[in-house]
């Protein structure tokens, strides 16, 4: 005999209404100002130090995010963000 307090998961379940068709996607907009502070934050780190600061998975993450971070920046600030950071990495990757 089957129980009827139990949801029958393969019914129609009306769910429509949990959504707003209607309503705008959010759009992300990130902070310049906190974007240049995060990446001048990065560069002091790798500037100051005299062998590569991080740990590996750190270093990986940094050299994966940092460029994308300064995506966020006009182009010319970015590029000159991205420059210095390469810069910076090589020099550690050769110590």
């Amino acid at each position: 005999m089957p129980r009827t307090n139990q949801l029958d998961l393969f019914g129609p379940v009306p769910q429509a209404e949990l959504f707003d068709h209607d309503a705008p996607t959010p759009v992300y907009r990130a902070d310049p100002d906190e974007v240049r502070a995060e990446l001048l934050q990065i560069l002091a780190e790798a500037s100051a130090a005299r062998t590569l600061p991080w740990k590996p998975e750190r270093a990986a993450f940094y050299r994966q995010v940092f460029p994308q971070m300064a995506n966020w920046l006009p182009d010319d600030e970015a590029n000159q963000f991205r420059f210095e950071f390469v810069s910076d990495l090589a020099l550690l990757d050769a110590a």
